[in-house]
């Protein structure tokens, strides 16, 4: 069953106004298809850059942390709903699986496993389905990374209260102004990507944990040499 907006029109025609103009004109079409795209990926460049820009330093300070936990025998608990649950699952596997040859770090997703997560949905609440899960899990030096485009949801931050009382160390990656998460006390590194487009939001997102995993083999590499 296809959705359909309460004004009867299936909301497309927001995002691609081209596709509902009533023009049988293809060429024109394709040619605002192809300006589309284009606009799109100016958007997504200048968005990356402006990340890098502001959280360079700060990106390699959360790899250092990272390292450390590794080093130390922690591991990565990554979580999110949604969108976010599909990149929290990304993040742990590029961690854990990643291609190349490079070595494999413990982590692994919280929602990767559907009884537990309904389980805990249906008898106690989706509030504390990530909580929950740190609670019996986390262990102090493990990381906990959480993703949200909001930054709002409410089980995530009952995560990060959780986590830091058990004395992981807390990433947040966060869209708009951050939302809530901005405000926790209990996130030690928080990433916000500022734009109004879901899109693009996740899209930075995904090259903001990319570049924070390559940081961590770096910075892992930088502990291991320093041992006599």
């Amino acid at each position: 069953m296809s959705a359909v907006a309460g004004d009867g029109s299936s909301g497309l025609e927001e995002l691609y106004p081209f596709l509902y103009a009533g023009s049988s004109d293809l060429d024109a079409v394709l040619t605002q298809v192809r300006q589309s795209t284009v606009e799109k990926a100016r958007e997504i460049v200048a968005l990356r850059r402006r990340v890098a820009e502001a959280d360079g330093a700060r990106l390699y300070a959360c790899a250092k942390d990272l390292a450390k936990a590794f080093a130390g025998g922690g591991r990565l608990l990554a979580f999110g709903n949604g969108g976010s649950s599909t990149d929290s699952q990304d993040l742990a596997s590029l961690f854990l699986s990643p291609a190349g040859g490079a070595r494999p770090l413990p982590a692994f997703g919280l929602t990767n496993d559907i009884a537990v997560v309904t389980a805990l949905s249906n008898d106690i609440g989706f509030d504390v389905v990530f909580a929950r899960q740190v609670a019996a899990f986390g262990r102090r030096g493990d990381v906990a990374v959480g993703l949200s485009t909001s930054g709002n949801s409410a089980n995530l931050l009952a995560a990060f209260d959780e986590a830091a009382r058990r004395g992981l160390v807390t990433v947040g990656i966060a869209g708009y102004d951050g939302g809530k998460m901005a405000e926790l006390d209990s996130i030690d590194h928080l990433f916000v990507v500022p734009s109004p487009s879901v899109h693009r939001i996740q899209e930075a997102q995904t090259t903001l944990y990319h570049a924070l995993w390559e940081l961590t083999l770096g910075a892992l590499d930088e502990l291991e040499g320093e041992q006599p």
